[in-house]
Order: C-alpha cells, then sequence, then structure tokens
C-alpha cells in the first residue's frame, strides 16, 4: 500500500467521522494490489492480524463509504478496492473455478463505453464492465 493510499484511505474516513484504525488499515492493505477476495480468503488472511468480527465490520463500513465493491460471480461474490483508492478496471471471471482476471485494455474499452453513450445520447457517470465465460483450464475439462 502507497503512503499517497493511505493518506486518501485516512482522509475518506476523516470526512465520514471515522479515524484510521488498525484493522481499517489491515483490511485495506490485504485487498491493496491483488485479486479480488470472497470474505473467506479474507478471514484467512487476516485471521492472525484482527478478530473476524471486526473485518466484517470494517468491509461493512468500507462498502457503505464506496472504499470497496462487490465482484459477483453467480450468487457468490468477492471483494476489492474501489476506484476511490486504486484505478478503475474491468474484469474477466470464470464461471466454474470462480477466477477473476482485471482487464488490462482500459484505453479501448473507455473509449467503447464514450463513444457509445455519446452515441445514445448520454454522459457517462460511472459504468462496470464484467465478462464472464470460462478460463482456458476450465474450458478445456469442460470440452
Amino acid at each position: 500500500m502507497t503512503d499517497e493510499s493511505l493518506r486518501l484511505l485516512q482522509k475518506v474516513l476523516k470526512s465520514n467521522g471515522y479515524s484510521l484504525t488498525q484493522p481499517r488499515r489491515v483490511v485495506c492493505s490485504l485487498l491493496w494490489d491483488t485479486e479480488p477476495l470472497s470474505m473467506r480468503e479474507l478471514t484467512e488472511r487476516s485471521k492472525d492480524l484482527i478478530d473476524r468480527a471486526s473485518l466484517y465490520r470494517t468491509v461493512g463500513l468500507f462498502e457503505k463509504l464506496g472504499l470497496v465493491q462487490r465482484i459477483y460471480i453467480g450468487w457468490k461474490y468477492k471483494i476489492e478496492l474501489s476506484d476511490v483508492l486504486t484505478h478503475h478496471h474491468h474484469h474477466i471471471s470464470c464461471l466454474h473455478c470462480g477466477k477473476i482476471v482485471a482487464i488490462t485494455e482500459e484505453k479501448e474499452i473507455e473509449s467503447t463505453i464514450a463513444s457509445l453513450a455519446q452515441r445514445h445520447g448520454f454522459v457517462a457517470a460511472n459504468h462496470q464492465l464484467e465478462v464472464r465465460g470460462y478460463c482456458a483450464d476450465c474450458s478445456a475439462k469442460l470440452a
């Protein structure tokens, strides 16, 4: 986690009447620069650092403040930091194993979305794109 992102986290928390506590720092650090994590994965990674109740309260607060977002895979979801703390990106997810990959071709996607919005008379305020399918490993197993 960078010093700048830590300052931004502290600023968002303070502007909403919260302080930067150890559990909040831990949750942000666990989600920093990693693939989206399920609550089970977050619980496992944080077990020696914070208690389970603090983890769930912190994730709930971060969702309320827009600091994290849920990435849905069917009826399950994973948690990742939102655009408030990281760069905007999209995902490709596997419907079989749940693997999630961040799409790196952002300029192409953003250009296409802006063009589509303009063509339909919209000014895009925000968006989220997720492509669902089967990763190479699962495709081979299912074939």
